[in-house]
């Protein structure tokens, strides 16, 4: 079993690169740790990009099942169909995302952790180590 974190983070200030960092682990053991930057994207986007960028690097893994943990309950809703935002970008990005998504078939699990103290803490501390 992958398990992937995820992380995107924006500067608000226009023209300033994004972060995105991810680590990625196969039963407890990690496989892949990265932290870099990618040009400005609106604030809005950024965790549709680094989530493209870790799907990316996630190939090499199809086929296994893979879980990604995000903190981001928006972006959650976006990909699950269920929210209602309006932003043209955001909504571009989402069905780039879906189309990414489905070519991983059904292996693969998006979960948000937002909402669960425990797995938030984990979430943190692997992505600050």
């Amino acid at each position: 079993m992958i398990t992937a974190y995820l992380l995107g983070i924006s500067n608000y200030i226009e023209g300033e690169d994004i972060e995105i960092r991810f680590r990625v682990f196969k039963n407890g053991e990690l496989l892949l740790k990265d932290d870099f930057f990618q040009e400005y994207k609106k604030a809005v986007i950024v965790e549709h990009v680094a989530l493209l960028a870790l799907l990316d690097r996630l190939e090499e893994f199809r086929g296994e099942d893979i879980t990604i943990m995000i903190n981001n309950p928006s972006l959650y809703e976006q990909i699950r169909g269920t929210s209602t935002l309006k932003n043209k970008d955001a909504l571009r990005m989402t069905r780039k995302v879906k189309e990414k998504l489905e070519e991983f078939l059904n292996t693969l699990i998006m979960e948000d952790v937002s909402t669960d103290k425990a797995k938030l803490k984990d979430w943190k501390e692997v992505l600050e180590g």
